[in-house]
């Protein structure tokens, strides 16, 4: 009796071991996938850089400027289209104006769609927000770094007109509005090159603005010495930035949504490791008796 009770806790644990991969996979899928369609609020702990970069922003009185440099395209947008959101929630919510531009050929398309996801909110339709007046798009100029460096002498130089083509002296945010010294913090969203660390290089160094980034995740590492420098006011990092920067503002989105998702994956995934060692140590008790 024993030796059949024996062999089917054995037949069980080698079923087990040699479970399809696919099988895995569709569970690994139903983890991401389900919680995306729930509104879940969990608690997300905040770094200090994130605090920064809100600080930053949360700082400035109703009218500053802020100049908000896009630098990445749609392969980045589960990390840095949250804090795009964030970012534009924050400064219409504080009366700040947007100027915004791109470094990256795709960048100012990504904060057009940004814009479009925020405009939804009934408190920010009842503003009013106007083009032109409360936020401008100058959409993208080629030359990396050297952009950087030109519109510290002159905006116009780099951008004769806005994306749209009206010339910039026909914008009335814009007026006024000759180089760095006439805004009031730079916002920049990263995916690489050029990014964060041409702005500091470039803009901070050379014309001392202040300076709030979001960076990808792997990026943002690289970037929290400029942090410790006093170059960088903060960093959002990865999605657990956007997620952040969201739980300061009191605006639980997107970033927290994913990161519940990502929770959940990484629960069944130590689920299936703790199952899968288990079985593998049970077995090979079983081989040396």
């Amino acid at each position: 009796m024993n030796q059949e009770t024996n062999q089917e806790q054995k037949s069980f644990w080698e079923k087990l071991l040699a479970i399809d991969r696919r099988i895995i996979f569709l569970f690994i899928i139903v983890a991401v996938a389900l919680p995306l369609f729930f509104r879940v609020s969990m608690r997300i702990p905040v770094t200090p850089v994130a605090e920064g970069t809100y600080g930053a922003i949360e700082s400035l009185p109703a009218g500053s400027k802020v100049l908000a440099s896009f630098d990445y395209d749609p392969g980045s947008m589960p990390e840095l289209q949250p804090m795009a959101e964030a970012f534009f929630r924050h400064a219409f919510r504080n009366d700040l104006k947007v100027i915004i531009m791109g470094l990256w050929p795709q960048g100012p398309l990504q904060a057009n769609i940004a814009l479009e996801e925020v405009f939804q909110d009934e408190d920010l339709k009842a503003k009013n927000l106007q083009y032109g007046i409360d936020y401008v798009n100058l959409g993208f100029t080629a030359g990396n770094e050297v952009v950087i460096d030109r519109m510290g002498h002159s905006f116009e130089e780099s951008y004769p007109k806005d994306g749209q083509g009206t010339p910039l002296s026909e914008i009335p945010l814009m007026r006024g509005v000759r180089n760095y010294d006439n805004v009031d913090l730079i916002f920049n969203l990263s995916a690489g090159y050029p990014g964060t660390q041409e702005w500091v290089q470039y803009a901070v160094d050379v014309f001392h603005v202040k300076l709030a980034a979001g960076n990808t995740a792997v990026q943002a590492p690289a970037m929290y010495p400029y942090v410790q420098t006093g170059q960088l006011s903060g960093v959002l990092g990865g999605m657990k930035g956007g997620a952040e920067y969201e739980t300061l503002l009191g605006i639980p989105g997107r970033a927290v949504r994913y990161m519940f998702s990502q929770a959940v994956a990484h629960a069944v995934i130590c689920l299936f490791i703790i199952i899968g060692n288990l079985a593998f140590f049970s077995m090979r008790k079983r081989r040396k008796a």
